[in-house]
């Protein structure tokens, strides 16, 4: 199944996307966007474009569990892009992808403008690599 994975910020948006066998994550970009309207539309073509057939969604509880404000806004994605494009949404436990996304960075000596630029996509992959393996444990839980 073709998974696209979502990580939602409020400047950059992730994403990363699965092969039909889900076997390999690889990322699919990152989207600027302040503009909550604009993003959802820019989400939407990127399902379309991605033909994608599942959406993981990082999901940013808060170190206790508790769901936060960032995890609300979260849901509320959820909500709308499961209405725009028909897809089931899964919204999937991401705490600390983004700090495991710089310290991939760090090893792979990527630094200034261009870590900007790509740690967003790289903690979609996480999220996504997450779920996959996920899935691959749990088949009757899916």
């Amino acid at each position: 199944m073709k998974i696209l994975a979502i990580d939602y910020g409020d400047a950059r948006t992730g994403l990363a996307v699965c092969d039909k066998s889900e076997f390999l994550a690889s990322p699919a970009g990152v989207i600027s966007e302040w503009n909550t309207e604009k993003l959802i539309e820019k989400l939407v073509d990127a399902v379309k474009e991605q033909r994608a057939e599942l959406i993981v969604l990082g999901y940013p509880k808060n170190m206790d569990g508790s769901v936060g404000e960032r995890a609300q806004k979260c849901e509320k994605l959820a909500e709308v892009l499961t209405e725009k494009t028909g897809l089931t949404v899964k919204l999937w436990d991401e705490r600390r992808t983004t700090v495991a996304a710089h310290d991939i960075l760090n090893v792979t000596d990527v630094r200034g403008k261009k870590r900007k630029q790509v740690v967003d996509a790289v903690a979609a992959v996480l999220i996504l690599e997450g779920y996959m393996a996920y899935r691959k444990a749990n088949p009757d839980k899916i």
